[in-house]
């Protein structure tokens, strides 16, 4: 049997119930205000005046709206959730003293690192994105219900929709990648400092950063610290979504069939601008950065292993 098999599996099912709470409830409290809360659809008529939409021509951008929602909220929800999990990866298995399982499969220590990395920052947020878009499709049949009817979610142009629907979700899953490189070296800096220093890595990281951005701010002129987070994480958010700078405005008379048809170019188009970005001294230096804390977490683990041995 592969020995990376049984590495994947303990991720996915060490927090199994965690993820299908985290997918569930939030998925369940939306239905629940759907349902039963006043809603109501309106666009900005000249800037001030807000009118109802009710037009059965819309059903298809409240559908697709839903089935974007949901994917997004699940999303997030298990993204961040993942963050904080796999921030506690450098000292997990010495605290339990599971490492010593560990070493006797014919798998390296920087392997044994990665696999967990993989899982929460890619695969469990990919997980929860597709469960996202079939719970969505659940709160579009309820918004379409109460706001145009019932009937009109039946004769939804499903063979646009569903497209589109995909196309969104395909530029999350793949900006998710590109996200995830633009934040590795926060995240690798997180994981070691709570290697070394257990639960005061993350105070120290952050009184570190806050510190020595304002020391380079005040002293010297130059908030490079600051900057640098700052513009890590603005990059990373375009990495998943608007990062051509541009998005599509639906007006109250337009034909939904004609933004259906635009949904997948947009996604396209707003992927190549990510993946332009991509040629960055920063983007260069952060996964230098992140490939060096990475290197010193094997170090560390491969030494607390040698001492648990």
């Amino acid at each position: 049997m592969n020995p990376l098999l049984p590495l994947m599996q303990r991720e996915w099912l060490q927090h199994r119930f965690a993820w299908a709470l985290l997918a569930l409830v939030p998925l369940g409290l939306a239905l629940l205000a759907l349902s039963f809360a006043q809603v109501g659809v309106g666009v900005d008529v000249d800037g001030d005046t807000i009118t109802e939409v009710t037009d059965a021509r819309m059903a298809p951008v409240f559908a697709l709206g839903s089935m974007a929602a949901g994917s997004g909220l699940l999303f997030v929800i298990l993204w961040v959730a993942s963050l904080i999990i796999i921030s506690g990866l450098g000292r997990r298995d010495h605290g339990d003293r599971s490492v010593e399982f560990w070493m006797s499969l014919p798998v390296a220590h920087g392997t044994s690192l990665a696999v967990p990395l993989l899982v929460h920052l890619i695969l469990v947020p990919a997980a929860a994105l597709l469960v996202g878009l079939a719970g969505g499709w659940l709160l579009s049949a309820v918004l379409v219900g109460r706001v145009v009817g019932i009937a009109e979610w039946f004769t939804l142009p499903w063979g646009a929709l569903l497209g589109a629907a995909l196309a969104v979700a395909a530029r999350l899953l793949a900006g998710l990648v590109l996200a995830t490189l633009w934040i590795a070296p926060l995240v690798l800096l997180l994981i070691l400092a709570n290697a070394w220093f257990r639960r005061w890595g993350l105070v120290l990281l952050v009184v570190g950063i806050g510190i020595g951005g304002w020391v380079m701010d005040r002293a010297f002129g130059q908030p490079i610290v600051t900057d640098l987070v700052r513009d890590l994480l603005v990059n990373a958010g375009r990495a998943l979504a608007g990062a051509s700078g541009g998005g599509m405005v639906i007006g109250k008379d337009s034909e939904p069939d004609l933004v259906l048809g635009q949904v997948p170019g947009w996604a396209w188009q707003d992927f190549v601008a990510a993946l332009r970005q991509l040629a960055s001294p920063l983007l260069a230096g952060g996964l230098l950065f992140a490939a060096g804390c990475f290197a010193l977490l094997v170090d560390w683990r491969r030494r607390g292993a040698s001492a648990a041995a």
